[in-house]
């Protein structure tokens, strides 16, 4: 089995959200199954030196851009056992952000269009080419218009939507000048008055995934879909969720050299030291007994942050302690600077987003916020779970797979379904109640701990539907 893994970003060589993680950990998964998966990305200009000085240049080709033809040099590196492509062209890729350009739209057709035509190049013929978010959308879409016979004749291609509200949404003088459709195929990525190019993937590609079930139920309604809910329902029957995992390698509180000090399941005496340290560092009075409810996320409303806001001072009349670290919109930035000022003792806060101190969080707070609007699939409380902190989240999309309430006495966290602060603020309570209860929590801390959320049982899954797809 080959898989050429195709993403416009992967760890460690760009990153600019959950992509790159997915990118980064599940084709080292997928080897490990004995499969032959290799990635292709661009080659920016801001990939480290480092990481630059692992590659070597294989060859250069062109590249069709409608009309035109551009460069494209052909780079590999080996990393982590995983082979990567990097394609370069410095007209499109030599910017200082990976997107939010004029040309995105242009910069990724080409990018598309070079993933197919390097396949001759590279002495690696996928059975399967794996097309991740509205920056690959075009290759399933391609791979029907021009590349049919020959090398791709038996090639099959699977689009995973890691996030549906960004849709690759053009106007329509991109059609000639820039993706380069016949007349008769403008239909694939026409909706709704504009080019839609994640549309046409939902069209061309043989199979479809989210990254999780509950978020592939859930983008088939209007509430969730951002207006592609028609399209999916009538495609319905190649779209799955495979909810994604997390690289056990780097949060590994037994390892992490980012933490204070390291635990294990077996001997939870290091968390008592990472939480204690914590609030040393965000100027919290060092109070082993009062629960330390931990935040890092982007500060915007669709993470759930006006529910928080509502009924903040509410949940602070309680014993509590906050550890915050985050960036987004102004309202909430200016609203927890506030609370910060007005709650020096209770709440801790960094604006922004240091790494180092999210593992710190993770592994020193009690209690893990995250109660999103809609979270496809959500990685912060999959690794919370992997440092003993017991989340809170809302039941949509991988937080619903994911946490299961503890009500009865056999869940992982705390949950609640309706978007809504009061009942946000119910779980709350429920868990500082638990909170209470020192061996009940000390049970619910190491099942947490030994919650199974790596990349293993993900990769099991993709690869069942990539033999599917090429009986």
């Amino acid at each position: 089995m080959k898989v050429l893994f195709a993403a416009s970003e992967a760890l460690p060589f760009a990153m600019s959200g959950g992509l790159a993680d997915v990118a980064g950990a599940l084709p080292k998964a997928l080897r490990k199954r004995f499969v032959g998966c290799r990635v292709v990305m661009p080659l920016y200009s801001n990939i480290s030196d480092e990481l630059k000085s692992k590659m070597r240049f294989i060859t250069h080709i062109t590249v069709p851009v409608a009309w035109r033809r551009q460069y494209c040099g052909i780079f590999e590196a080996h990393v982590d056992g995983v082979i990567y492509y990097l394609l370069d062209n410095q007209y499109y890729f030599k910017r200082d952000t990976l997107y939010g350009h004029y040309d995105d739209a242009e910069r990724f057709a080409f990018f598309s269009r070079a993933v197919l035509e390097i396949i001759p190049h590279i002495d690696f013929v996928p059975d399967v080419i794996h097309c991740n978010d509205w920056q690959t959308a075009m290759i399933p879409v391609y791979k029907d218009q021009f590349y049919k016979d020959g090398i791709y004749a038996n090639i099959k291609t699977l689009f995973t939507i890691h996030n549906i509200q960004y849709q690759g949404k053009y106007g329509y003088e991109l059609m000639a000048d820039v993706l380069g459709l016949p007349e008769d195929a403008a239909h694939l990525v026409e909706y709704e008055n504009c080019v839609n190019l994640m549309k046409g993937a939902i069209e061309c590609a043989n199979r479809i995934t989210t990254v999780s079930k509950t978020y592939s139920e859930e983008i088939l309604s209007p509430w969730f879909s951002h207006g592609l809910d028609e399209i999916l329902k009538l495609r319905q029957n190649k779209l799955g969720g495979i909810v994604n995992g997390i690289d056990t390698e780097i949060y590994n509180p037994e390892t992490d050299h980012m933490i204070y000090k390291n635990f294990t399941a077996d001997d939870l005496s290091g968390k008592a030291v990472n939480k204690a340290e914590l609030q040393k560092q965000l100027g919290l009075p060092q109070k082993a007994d009062v629960p330390l409810i931990g935040i890092v996320s982007r500060l915007v409303g669709h993470k759930g942050f006006d529910l928080v806001k509502h009924v903040f001072e509410d949940i602070l009349k309680a014993d509590v302690q906050f550890a915050i670290l985050g960036s987004g919109e102004m309202e909430y930035e200016t609203f927890f600077h506030e609370m910060k000022q007005k709650y020096p003792e209770k709440v801790g806060l960094r604006l922004g987003f240091v790494p180092d101190l999210a593992h710190k969080i993770y592994a020193g707070a009690d209690i893990f916020l995250m109660p999103s609007k809609s979270e496809p699939c959500g990685l912060a409380q999959m690794v919370a779970l992997r440092y003993g902190t017991i989340p809170i989240v809302r039941e949509t999309g991988g937080l619903k797979d994911t946490i299961k309430d503890s009500g009865d006495g056999e869940g992982n966290g705390f949950t609640f379904a309706t978007y809504n602060a009061h009942d946000m603020l119910e779980a709350v309570w429920r868990a500082l109640a638990g909170y209470m209860d020192n061996d009940g929590w000390k049970t619910l801390v190491i099942r947490a701990m030994n919650c199974d959320n790596s990349w293993k049982r993900s990769a099991g899954e993709y690869l069942k539907i990539y033999k599917e797809l090429v009986q």
